[in-house]
């Protein structure tokens, strides 16, 4: 998990809760189950988890612009060496969709033995469903 402080806050009450749901899913309603958090070294250096950030941003209205941008920074900071963000769709509530993507550093999809990591992420806001696709460079 990347921010675990945000579960173990209320930990018996959120993590009993999380534990009946996997319960119910895996039909294991007999069987003990024990969940193991572990916290991730550096969150941001994960698309999956700056998804979720950019498409939080995008559900309150956040220009997305502004919301690359701040993803780029956070990234940054993870020591990647490079990353790639695109949303597509009715962004800010355009009449035409459309796709915007913006690139820092060095991305190079076409390399094999390159090392990079890929997320694709849907979002629903009130303008419809966006597309955020990230691809973050973290070595060769």
């Amino acid at each position: 998990m990347g921010f675990p402080k945000l579960l173990i806050e209320d930990k018996p009450r959120k993590l009993e809760e999380l534990q009946m749901n996997v319960q119910k899913e895996l039909n294991c309603m007999n069987r003990k189950l024990n969940i193991a958090i572990t916290r991730i070294g550096n969150p941001y250096g994960h698309p999956n988890i700056l998804a979720e950030f950019i498409a939080g941003q995008l559900k309150n209205r956040v220009s997305f612009r502004k919301a690359m941008k701040k993803a780029i920074e956070l990234t940054e900071q993870a020591d990647t060496k490079g990353i790639q963000i695109q949303i597509a769709g009715h962004i800010d509530g355009k009449e035409i969709a459309c796709v915007e993507w913006i690139r820092e550093g060095r991305v190079p999809l076409q390399t094999i033995g390159a090392k990079i990591e890929y997320c694709s992420y849907r979002v629903r806001t009130i303008y419809g469903v966006l597309g955020i696709k990230i691809w973050i460079f973290i070595d060769e």
